[in-house]
């Protein structure tokens, strides 16, 4: 069967959203020459904080065909996230959005390797692999590449019809199809929300987030002791931190995800503030039993929750005092 390139990329797409997945691009395999002056600045001022592994395979990030042989094609996907119901308690310490539901490397990955399988047995013999924010990869300047949406002054990608509440994975492949034309117009445009409401000002500039000053590092990849300077920064966020898009005007029509994998722990959105407050091991690994939360382990949890509880009792005597 000899299909066209276009055949072929209508096929993939059509595919990626029976699989339920909700956006679906292709770009051209290539070297991110427009991204590399970025990317090498980025690093040299250290944003990277302690996420050594971004200053490793620099070549590699820069060009996929040195990270999968032969790649000629790189197929985006997005899946949307965004709850349809979000935690009871206003109170309780906040866990972003993405956590709700079951880890997303593993959702995400398992359609990814259906699409390539499905590529491999209706369109033609292929050689590829899936990866979800798990190499080094930059998805969002593919994503970008592949049509998906543009890049926003909070460095993520959105999309004009869903926003940014979305998960992005990429199939490398060594087969020739039809490209997207990359989304270079700003709807930004003049707004500059997510810049103004970030706590922690680790949006420096437009389109640069200083990843060591991101109350998602702080809560997440930082292994040690949160530093002192940013107590009363996080605005009640436990693990992660969706501030930047919460303000974002696109994602004032963001609509519930229809992901069964994502359906949230019932416990998880009723915990009370002085239940989460309290929490124990055997409470922690039952509640984020497939959570993406459990990254950061017990352990971890509990100094983000220690360093919330801190911080609170800091403000209540600076109260006292000042009353």
């Amino acid at each position: 069967m000899n299909l066209t390139l276009t055949v072929k990329s209508n096929l993939i797409k059509a595919k990626a959203l029976e699989l339920g997945l909700d956006l679906c691009g292709i770009a051209k395999a290539d070297f991110l020459d427009e991204e590399k002056d970025n990317f090498l600045s980025w690093l040299d001022k250290e944003y990277h904080g302690e996420m050594g592994y971004m200053a490793n395979n620099i070549e590699k990030r820069l060009d996929p065909r040195l990270l999968v042989e032969n790649t000629k094609s790189i197929v985006v996907v997005g899946l949307n996230y965004f709850p349809k119901e979000q935690q009871k308690d206003p109170e309780a310490p906040v866990i972003a959005k993405y956590a709700y539901g079951k880890d997303y490397h593993f959702v995400l990955k398992d359609r990814l390797n259906k699409l390539l399988e499905y590529i491999n047995t209706e369109i033609g013999d292929v050689t590829g692999r899936a990866f979800v924010d798990s190499a080094p990869v930059l998805e969002h300047a593919w994503a970008k590449k592949a049509g998906l949406g543009w890049i926003g002054k909070n460095s993520l990608l959105l999309n004009r019809k869903i926003g940014s509440f979305l998960f992005l994975g990429e199939l490398l492949i060594d087969m020739e199809l039809e490209y997207e034309n990359p989304i270079y117009q700003d709807f930004c445009g003049g707004c500059s929300k997510c810049i103004r409401a970030c706590p922690t000002g680790a949006i420096t500039e437009p389109y640069v987030v200083n990843g060591s000053k991101c109350i998602s590092y702080f809560t997440i990849e930082l292994k040690g002791e949160i530093p002192v300077e940013v107590e009363g920064q996080f605005e009640n966020r436990v693990f992660g931190c969706d501030i930047c898009q919460d303000v974002c005007p696109w994602n004032r029509m963001a609509k519930g995800n229809t992901v069964p994998e994502f359906e949230p722990n019932s416990d998880l959105l009723s915990l009370s503030k002085e239940e989460l407050e309290n929490i124990d091991a055997h409470q922690f690994g039952e509640i984020f039993r497939n959570s993406a939360v459990k990254r950061t382990k017990f352990k971890g949890f509990k100094r983000n929750l220690d360093f919330l509880s801190q911080t609170k009792g800091t403000n209540s005597a600076e109260n006292n005092m000042n009353n």
